[in-house]
C-alpha cells in the first residue's frame, strides 16, 4: 500500500515539475519575442517557405509577439508591396533596428546576441 502511494506521489511530482518547466519556458519565450518587437526587430517571411516555418516553430506559441511581416500574395505567386519597399530578396529575413539584416534561418541564440534580448 505504501509503495503504491509513493509511486503515485512520484508520478504527480514529476508531472508538476514538468508543467512548471514548460510554463517557465513559455514565459521566457514570450518575453524574448516581446523584447524583439520592442527593439524593432522584424521577421519577413512567406507562408510557403519551409525555412520560415522552421523559424516560426522555434517561437512556438510566442510567435504572436514577434513582429512578423508576411511578404507573399495570397496565391503565393508574388511579393507584397511592404516587402518590395523594404527590398526583401530572400526568406526568412530578420531586420534589426540598425537596419542590418540576416537572411536565412537564425538560431534564437543568434537573435538574442544580435538584438541584446535575453533568451
Amino acid at each position: 500500500m505504501k509503495l503504491q502511494f509513493l509511486l503515485i506521489l512520484l508520478i504527480a511530482s514529476t508531472l508538476l515539475i514538468a508543467s512548471c518547466t514548460k510554463s517557465n519556458n513559455k514565459s521566457s519565450l514570450d518575453n524574448f519575442a516581446k523584447c524583439l518587437t520592442e527593439k524593432n526587430v522584424k521577421f519577413y517571411g512567406v507562408f510557403w517557405c519551409s525555412h520560415c516555418a522552421n523559424q516560426k516553430k522555434l517561437f512556438e506559441s510566442s510567435l504572436k509577439y514577434v513582429n512578423y511581416i508576411e511578404c507573399s500574395t495570397p496565391d503565393g505567386k508574388g511579393q507584397l508591396k511592404i516587402c518590395q519597399d523594404a527590398n526583401i530578396k530572400g526568406y526568412p529575413t530578420w531586420e534589426f533596428a540598425d537596419s542590418s539584416r540576416i537572411e536565412g534561418e537564425v538560431s534564437l541564440q543568434k537573435l538574442s546576441e544580435k538584438s541584446m534580448c535575453v533568451l
